[in-house]
Protein backbone atom coordinates (compact mmCIF):
# COMPACT_ATOMS: atom_id res chain seq x y z
CA UNK A 1 0.00 0.00 0.00
CA UNK A 2 3.05 2.36 0.52
CA UNK A 3 3.70 2.33 -3.50
CA UNK A 4 -0.20 3.08 -4.32
CA UNK A 5 -0.01 6.02 -1.84
CA UNK A 6 3.30 6.99 -3.52
CA UNK A 7 1.69 7.15 -6.44
CA UNK A 8 -1.26 8.98 -5.35
CA UNK A 9 0.55 11.91 -4.30
CA UNK A 10 2.55 12.34 -7.68
CA UNK A 11 -0.95 11.66 -9.39
CA UNK A 12 -2.50 14.68 -7.05
CA UNK A 13 -0.10 17.14 -8.39
CA UNK A 14 -1.59 16.48 -11.72
CA UNK A 15 -4.59 16.86 -14.17
CA UNK A 16 -3.90 13.72 -15.36
CA UNK A 17 -7.56 11.10 -15.68
CA UNK A 18 -7.07 8.23 -12.95
CA UNK A 19 -9.19 5.01 -13.12
CA UNK A 20 -8.93 3.05 -9.88
CA UNK A 21 -9.62 -0.75 -10.14
CA UNK A 22 -10.79 -3.43 -7.09
CA UNK A 23 -13.93 -5.24 -5.70
CA UNK A 24 -16.60 -3.29 -4.07
CA UNK A 25 -15.01 -2.41 -0.71
CA UNK A 26 -11.31 -1.96 -1.30
CA UNK A 27 -11.47 1.60 -0.78
CA UNK A 28 -11.50 3.08 -4.24
CA UNK A 29 -13.40 5.98 -3.12
CA UNK A 30 -10.88 6.79 -0.13
CA UNK A 31 -8.18 7.10 -2.39
CA UNK A 32 -10.61 9.54 -4.49
CA UNK A 33 -11.09 11.56 -2.05
CA UNK A 34 -7.08 11.40 -0.70
CA UNK A 35 -6.16 12.44 -4.31
CA UNK A 36 -8.45 15.36 -4.35
CA UNK A 37 -7.10 16.31 -0.68
CA UNK A 38 -3.40 15.97 -1.60
CA UNK A 39 -4.19 18.45 -4.88
CA UNK A 40 -4.16 21.96 -5.54
CA UNK A 41 -7.76 21.47 -6.14
CA UNK A 42 -8.48 20.95 -2.26
CA UNK A 43 -10.16 24.18 -1.66
CA UNK A 44 -12.71 23.72 -4.54
CA UNK A 45 -15.54 21.26 -5.17
CA UNK A 46 -15.14 17.54 -4.79
CA UNK A 47 -18.36 16.28 -6.73
CA UNK A 48 -19.03 12.48 -6.27
CA UNK A 49 -21.62 10.96 -9.23
CA UNK A 50 -22.77 7.31 -8.65
CA UNK A 51 -23.78 6.14 -11.87
CA UNK A 52 -25.36 3.48 -11.51
CA UNK A 53 -28.09 5.00 -8.88
CA UNK A 54 -29.58 7.73 -11.21
CA UNK A 55 -31.78 6.41 -14.41
CA UNK A 56 -30.42 6.43 -17.62
CA UNK A 57 -33.21 8.23 -18.53
CA UNK A 58 -31.78 10.99 -16.18
CA UNK A 59 -28.18 10.45 -15.90
CA UNK A 60 -27.55 13.59 -18.76
CA UNK A 61 -29.51 15.87 -17.49
CA UNK A 62 -27.89 15.30 -14.16
CA UNK A 63 -24.48 14.80 -15.19
CA UNK A 64 -24.58 18.16 -17.59
CA UNK A 65 -27.33 19.82 -16.63
CA UNK A 66 -30.11 21.56 -18.43
CA UNK A 67 -31.26 24.65 -20.43
CA UNK A 68 -35.26 26.36 -19.49
CA UNK A 69 -37.55 24.81 -21.35
CA UNK A 70 -35.66 21.93 -22.36
CA UNK A 71 -38.29 19.21 -21.57
CA UNK A 72 -41.88 19.67 -19.53
CA UNK A 73 -41.28 20.92 -16.29
CA UNK A 74 -37.84 22.79 -17.07
CA UNK A 75 -39.09 25.93 -15.70
CA UNK A 76 -35.08 27.51 -15.17
CA UNK A 77 -31.44 25.78 -16.59
CA UNK A 78 -29.98 23.72 -13.90
CA UNK A 79 -26.28 23.49 -13.55
CA UNK A 80 -25.20 19.61 -13.60
CA UNK A 81 -22.97 17.72 -11.96
CA UNK A 82 -20.08 18.79 -14.15
CA UNK A 83 -20.46 22.50 -13.93
CA UNK A 84 -20.65 21.95 -10.07
CA UNK A 85 -16.94 20.35 -10.09
CA UNK A 86 -15.36 23.44 -11.91
CA UNK A 87 -12.15 23.45 -11.11
CA UNK A 88 -12.49 21.13 -8.41
CA UNK A 89 -12.49 17.03 -8.94
CA UNK A 90 -15.32 14.96 -10.51
CA UNK A 91 -15.51 11.38 -9.56
CA UNK A 92 -17.84 9.12 -11.91
CA UNK A 93 -18.22 5.79 -9.57
CA UNK A 94 -19.00 3.05 -11.79
CA UNK A 95 -18.18 4.53 -14.64
CA UNK A 96 -19.14 1.03 -16.27
CA UNK A 97 -22.47 1.51 -15.57
CA UNK A 98 -23.34 4.66 -18.11
CA UNK A 99 -25.08 4.99 -20.94
CA UNK A 100 -23.10 5.07 -24.90
CA UNK A 101 -24.68 8.38 -26.02
CA UNK A 102 -23.46 9.59 -22.26
CA UNK A 103 -20.12 7.91 -22.79
CA UNK A 104 -19.69 10.12 -25.98
CA UNK A 105 -20.20 12.86 -23.86
CA UNK A 106 -18.40 12.66 -20.95
CA UNK A 107 -15.27 11.32 -23.94
CA UNK A 108 -15.89 14.84 -25.03
CA UNK A 109 -15.37 16.84 -21.81
CA UNK A 110 -11.84 14.51 -21.06
CA UNK A 111 -10.79 15.51 -24.74
CA UNK A 112 -10.79 19.40 -24.85
CA UNK A 113 -13.07 20.25 -21.41
CA UNK A 114 -16.05 21.25 -23.48
CA UNK A 115 -20.19 19.83 -23.13
CA UNK A 116 -23.26 21.46 -23.53
CA UNK A 117 -26.21 21.43 -21.35
CA UNK A 118 -29.30 18.97 -22.77
CA UNK A 119 -32.06 21.54 -24.46
CA UNK A 120 -28.77 24.07 -24.97
CA UNK A 121 -26.76 24.93 -28.20
CA UNK A 122 -23.91 27.09 -26.50
CA UNK A 123 -20.66 25.34 -25.64
CA UNK A 124 -19.50 25.42 -22.19
CA UNK A 125 -15.97 24.87 -21.01
CA UNK A 126 -14.90 24.02 -17.56
CA UNK A 127 -11.16 23.29 -15.98
CA UNK A 128 -11.71 19.67 -13.41
CA UNK A 129 -10.19 16.81 -12.57
CA UNK A 130 -11.55 12.98 -13.78
CA UNK A 131 -11.25 10.15 -11.58
CA UNK A 132 -13.18 7.10 -12.63
CA UNK A 133 -13.68 4.07 -11.10
CA UNK A 134 -14.89 0.37 -12.07
CA UNK A 135 -15.54 -2.90 -9.87
CA UNK A 136 -15.90 -4.68 -12.90
CA UNK A 137 -13.91 -5.56 -16.02
CA UNK A 138 -14.18 -2.36 -18.62
CA UNK A 139 -12.28 -4.23 -21.25
CA UNK A 140 -14.67 -7.00 -20.90
CA UNK A 141 -17.32 -4.36 -21.52
CA UNK A 142 -15.50 -3.55 -24.68
CA UNK A 143 -15.18 -6.93 -25.86
CA UNK A 144 -19.26 -6.99 -25.24
CA UNK A 145 -19.78 -3.36 -27.05
CA UNK A 146 -21.32 -1.77 -23.71
CA UNK A 147 -18.88 0.66 -23.49
CA UNK A 148 -16.37 2.64 -25.69
CA UNK A 149 -12.73 1.72 -26.79
CA UNK A 150 -11.61 5.16 -26.69
CA UNK A 151 -12.95 6.06 -23.24
CA UNK A 152 -11.05 3.65 -22.15
CA UNK A 153 -8.22 5.03 -23.11
CA UNK A 154 -9.52 8.09 -21.89
CA UNK A 155 -10.07 7.56 -18.51
CA UNK A 156 -7.01 5.06 -18.14
CA UNK A 157 -4.28 7.71 -18.37
CA UNK A 158 -3.03 6.12 -15.11
CA UNK A 159 -4.59 3.23 -13.76
CA UNK A 160 -4.42 1.83 -9.81
CA UNK A 161 -5.79 -1.48 -8.66
CA UNK A 162 -6.39 -1.60 -5.58
CA UNK A 163 -6.03 -5.48 -3.87
CA UNK A 164 -8.74 -7.01 -1.75
CA UNK A 165 -8.37 -7.26 2.08
CA UNK A 166 -7.34 -10.79 1.91
CA UNK A 167 -4.29 -9.81 -0.16
CA UNK A 168 -2.51 -7.18 2.02
CA UNK A 169 -3.58 -8.76 5.77
CA UNK A 170 -0.62 -7.54 6.82
CA UNK A 171 -1.97 -3.93 6.86
CA UNK A 172 -4.99 -5.80 8.82
CA UNK A 173 -3.63 -4.83 12.57
CA UNK A 174 -3.68 -1.21 10.93
CA UNK A 175 -6.21 -0.91 10.24
CA UNK A 176 -8.29 -2.26 12.93
CA UNK A 177 -6.24 0.38 15.04
CA UNK A 178 -6.89 2.96 12.33
CA UNK A 179 -11.15 2.79 12.58
CA UNK A 180 -11.13 1.83 16.23
CA UNK A 181 -9.46 5.61 17.15
CA UNK A 182 -12.15 6.93 13.48
CA UNK A 183 -15.11 5.28 15.54
CA UNK A 184 -13.56 6.02 18.81
CA UNK A 185 -13.37 10.06 17.79
CA UNK A 186 -16.83 9.41 16.06
CA UNK A 187 -18.87 8.75 19.66
CA UNK A 188 -16.70 10.06 21.92
CA UNK A 189 -15.50 6.93 23.76
CA UNK A 190 -12.17 5.80 24.80
CA UNK A 191 -11.02 3.49 21.32
CA UNK A 192 -11.71 -0.43 21.85
CA UNK A 193 -9.01 -2.90 22.00
CA UNK A 194 -9.12 -6.12 20.14
CA UNK A 195 -7.58 -9.33 22.07
CA UNK A 196 -4.68 -11.25 20.30
CA UNK A 197 -7.71 -13.86 19.81
CA UNK A 198 -9.97 -11.93 18.22
CA UNK A 199 -6.92 -10.43 16.16
CA UNK A 200 -5.68 -14.30 14.66
CA UNK A 201 -9.52 -15.16 13.80
CA UNK A 202 -9.61 -11.72 12.07
CA UNK A 203 -6.48 -12.18 10.20
CA UNK A 204 -8.03 -16.12 9.17
CA UNK A 205 -11.07 -14.37 7.70
CA UNK A 206 -11.31 -13.67 3.96
CA UNK A 207 -13.30 -10.48 4.04
CA UNK A 208 -15.68 -10.60 0.97
CA UNK A 209 -16.91 -7.29 2.13
CA UNK A 210 -13.24 -5.88 1.90
CA UNK A 211 -12.16 -2.82 4.08
CA UNK A 212 -16.03 -1.33 4.12
CA UNK A 213 -17.11 -4.80 5.70
CA UNK A 214 -13.89 -4.05 8.59
CA UNK A 215 -14.98 -0.09 8.46
CA UNK A 216 -18.33 -1.53 9.48
CA UNK A 217 -17.49 -4.60 11.97
CA UNK A 218 -15.32 -1.66 14.35
CA UNK A 219 -18.21 0.92 14.45
CA UNK A 220 -20.33 -2.14 15.64
CA UNK A 221 -17.81 -3.26 17.99
CA UNK A 222 -16.79 0.43 19.03
CA UNK A 223 -20.62 0.78 20.10
CA UNK A 224 -21.21 -2.35 21.58
CA UNK A 225 -17.62 -3.57 23.04
CA UNK A 226 -18.57 -7.79 22.89
CA UNK A 227 -16.11 -9.70 21.15
CA UNK A 228 -18.64 -12.36 21.08
CA UNK A 229 -20.64 -10.26 18.08
CA UNK A 230 -17.60 -9.83 16.33
CA UNK A 231 -17.05 -13.58 16.48
CA UNK A 232 -20.52 -14.33 15.41
CA UNK A 233 -19.81 -12.27 12.27
CA UNK A 234 -16.45 -13.93 11.40
CA UNK A 235 -17.71 -17.24 11.83
CA UNK A 236 -17.02 -19.46 8.96
CA UNK A 237 -20.06 -19.67 6.62
CA UNK A 238 -21.53 -22.82 4.49
CA UNK A 239 -20.70 -20.69 0.82
CA UNK A 240 -18.48 -21.79 -2.01
CA UNK A 241 -16.81 -24.60 -1.92
CA UNK A 242 -17.73 -25.73 1.62
CA UNK A 243 -21.25 -25.53 0.37
CA UNK A 244 -22.92 -28.84 1.86
CA UNK A 245 -24.11 -30.71 -1.39
CA UNK A 246 -27.34 -31.40 -1.76
CA UNK A 247 -27.13 -34.00 -4.69
CA UNK A 248 -28.47 -37.05 -3.33
CA UNK A 249 -29.85 -40.50 -5.20
CA UNK A 250 -33.59 -40.40 -6.09
CA UNK A 251 -33.04 -43.55 -7.64
CA UNK A 252 -34.13 -44.95 -4.62
CA UNK A 253 -35.90 -44.44 -1.05
CA UNK A 254 -34.15 -42.03 1.14
CA UNK A 255 -33.76 -41.89 4.47
CA UNK A 256 -34.32 -37.51 5.24
CA UNK A 257 -33.56 -38.15 8.91
CA UNK A 258 -29.89 -39.73 7.83
CA UNK A 259 -29.49 -37.40 4.79
CA UNK A 260 -29.92 -34.87 7.42
CA UNK A 261 -27.58 -36.08 9.71
CA UNK A 262 -25.08 -36.69 7.39
CA UNK A 263 -25.15 -32.88 6.09
CA UNK A 264 -25.23 -31.67 9.99
CA UNK A 265 -22.22 -33.81 10.18
CA UNK A 266 -20.05 -32.04 7.76
CA UNK A 267 -20.93 -29.03 8.27
CA UNK A 268 -19.77 -29.27 11.86
CA UNK A 269 -16.64 -30.05 10.41
CA UNK A 270 -16.29 -27.21 8.57
CA UNK A 271 -16.84 -25.03 10.78
CA UNK A 272 -14.50 -26.67 13.68
CA UNK A 273 -11.57 -27.11 11.18
CA UNK A 274 -11.99 -23.18 10.44
CA UNK A 275 -11.69 -22.19 13.93
CA UNK A 276 -9.08 -24.60 14.30
CA UNK A 277 -7.27 -22.87 11.80
CA UNK A 278 -7.60 -19.68 12.81
CA UNK A 279 -6.84 -20.81 16.60
CA UNK A 280 -3.29 -22.28 15.33
CA UNK A 281 -4.54 -25.66 15.79
CA UNK A 282 -5.03 -24.82 19.88
CA UNK A 283 -7.92 -27.24 21.02
CA UNK A 284 -8.34 -24.74 24.13
CA UNK A 285 -9.20 -21.62 22.41
CA UNK A 286 -11.08 -23.72 19.73
CA UNK A 287 -13.29 -24.66 22.61
CA UNK A 288 -13.78 -21.33 23.68
CA UNK A 289 -14.63 -19.80 20.33
CA UNK A 290 -17.25 -22.24 20.17
CA UNK A 291 -18.55 -22.02 23.21
CA UNK A 292 -18.36 -25.86 24.12
CA UNK A 293 -16.18 -27.25 26.83
CA UNK A 294 -13.07 -28.85 26.12
CA UNK A 295 -14.16 -32.68 26.65
CA UNK A 296 -16.90 -31.93 23.79
CA UNK A 297 -14.32 -30.61 21.01
CA UNK A 298 -12.24 -33.87 21.75
CA UNK A 299 -15.36 -36.04 21.29
CA UNK A 300 -16.16 -34.09 18.11
CA UNK A 301 -12.84 -34.09 16.86
CA UNK A 302 -12.66 -37.54 17.05
CA UNK A 303 -16.52 -38.03 15.66
CA UNK A 304 -15.76 -35.93 12.51
CA UNK A 305 -12.25 -37.46 11.81
CA UNK A 306 -10.16 -33.98 12.62
CA UNK A 307 -6.67 -34.63 13.21
CA UNK A 308 -3.72 -31.89 13.18
CA UNK A 309 -1.82 -31.83 9.90
CA UNK A 310 1.35 -32.34 11.55
CA UNK A 311 0.19 -34.82 13.53
CA UNK A 312 1.88 -38.55 12.23
CA UNK A 313 0.50 -41.83 13.68
CA UNK A 314 2.41 -43.25 17.37
CA UNK A 315 3.73 -39.59 17.88
CA UNK A 316 -0.13 -38.78 19.61
CA UNK A 317 -3.12 -40.44 21.12
CA UNK A 318 -6.36 -39.46 19.34
CA UNK A 319 -8.33 -37.43 20.74
CA UNK A 320 -11.01 -39.69 21.79
CA UNK A 321 -8.16 -41.43 23.51
CA UNK A 322 -7.27 -38.71 25.41
CA UNK A 323 -11.31 -38.52 26.77
CA UNK A 324 -11.69 -42.27 27.43
CA UNK A 325 -8.30 -43.23 28.73
CA UNK A 326 -9.02 -46.07 31.56
CA UNK A 327 -7.89 -44.96 34.97
CA UNK A 328 -5.61 -47.14 36.70
CA UNK A 329 -6.87 -49.42 38.96
CA UNK A 330 -5.49 -49.29 42.13
CA UNK A 331 -4.23 -53.42 43.48
CA UNK A 332 -4.29 -53.46 47.40
CA UNK A 333 -2.42 -56.11 49.25
CA UNK A 334 -4.55 -58.64 50.47
CA UNK A 335 -4.49 -59.11 54.61
CA UNK A 336 -2.29 -62.04 55.76
CA UNK A 337 -5.33 -62.95 57.80
CA UNK A 338 -7.91 -63.81 54.88
CA UNK A 339 -5.02 -65.62 52.78
CA UNK A 340 -4.52 -67.81 55.72
CA UNK A 341 -8.53 -68.71 56.11
CA UNK A 342 -9.11 -71.87 55.50
CA UNK A 343 -12.75 -73.62 54.11
CA UNK A 344 -14.00 -77.24 56.44
CA UNK A 345 -15.48 -78.98 54.34
CA UNK A 346 -18.14 -81.65 55.99
CA UNK A 347 -16.72 -85.26 56.10
CA UNK A 348 -18.70 -88.05 54.52
CA UNK A 349 -19.34 -90.96 56.44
Amino acid sequence: MQDIRKRIELIAATDVAVLLQGESGTGKELCAQLIHALSPRAKYPYVKVSCPVIPNALIETELFGYERGAFNGALSEKRGRVEQAHKGTLVLDEVGSLDLTVQGKILQLLEDGTFTRVGGHETLGIFTHIISIANGDLSRQVAEGSFRLELLYRINAVTISLPSLRQRKVDLPRLVEYFAQKHANEFQVAPRTVSKDLLQLMLAYDWPGNIRQLDNLMRSYTVIGDESLVVQELAPTSTGRDKVSAEIDVTKPLSLKQITKSATKDLERQIILKVLQANSWNRQKTAKWLQISYRSLLYKLAEVGINHPETTEGHEESPLQEVVRPAPVEIRRLKPSLLETTIQLPVRA
